[in-house]
């Protein structure tokens, strides 16, 4: 049965292993859909905190941190995917300390579109519109030049995926090792204009 699918620079597959795929040199995102609507209770009630958790060091101290910032007995079930997701990104990786980031965001982020100074990084919207991504072209790297200054970059809507939420996935950035390996084009998805609200898990190697 195949659980995977690539498509252009990126592949996407329903089971965890999908996002093994990251390594391969023609993929720079690697997609895992996933079904959270059993954390919808808990995910509704981070919803009315004002969360802002970022932190650095190896799973374990991640984890206790992050307990003092989210409550373990009504937020179990996320504490336990952010733990799942983390030795994922371990497993990965092969890193041993990493930076998490969970915050919930009511204003736009990173409207343009760029590519990461890091190695890898893992995002999951666990509420709210996903990630956008550029398909591979050249025309786009180059309009990423253009970006300071003040002529309007135009870039062909067809070429704008977004991921699901609840989705996870890995982006390779500009410093990812291997050689004819390209960081992948992406942007945060605006919300502010629309009164939306998300809530995003980062998780970089650090």
């Amino acid at each position: 049965m195949k659980t995977a699918t690539a498509v252009k620079n990126w592949v996407v597959g329903t089971t965890p292993k999908t996002l093994e795929n990251i390594h391969q040199n023609d993929v720079n995102i690697a997609i895992y859909n996933r079904d959270i609507s059993i954390l919808e209770k808990e995910i509704n009630s981070l919803l009315k905190q004002d969360i802002k958790f970022d932190c650095s060091g190896n799973i374990n101290a991640l984890l206790n941190e992050i307990t003092k910032v989210i409550k373990l007995d009504e937020h179990c079930m996320i504490v336990q995917d952010i733990k799942n997701l983390l030795h994922l990104f371990k497993e990965i990786t092969n890193g041993k300390e990493f930076r998490l980031f969970l915050a919930t965001i009511d204003t736009n982020m990173c409207t343009k579109f760029h590519t990461d100074m890091n190695d890898l990084r893992m995002l999951c919207t666990y509420r709210g519109p996903g990630t956008l991504w550029l398909t591979e072209d050249p025309t786009h790297r180059k309009a990423m030049g253009l970006y300071k200054s003040k002529q309007s970059i135009i870039i062909d809507k067809s070429s704008i995926e977004q991921a699901k939420t609840g989705s996870v996935i890995i982006l390779k950035g500009a410093k990812y090792p291997k050689e004819a390996t390209k960081a992948a084009v992406h942007r945060s998805p605006t919300i502010e204009e629309n009164g939306e609200k998300r809530l995003l898990l980062r998780i970089d190697t650090n």
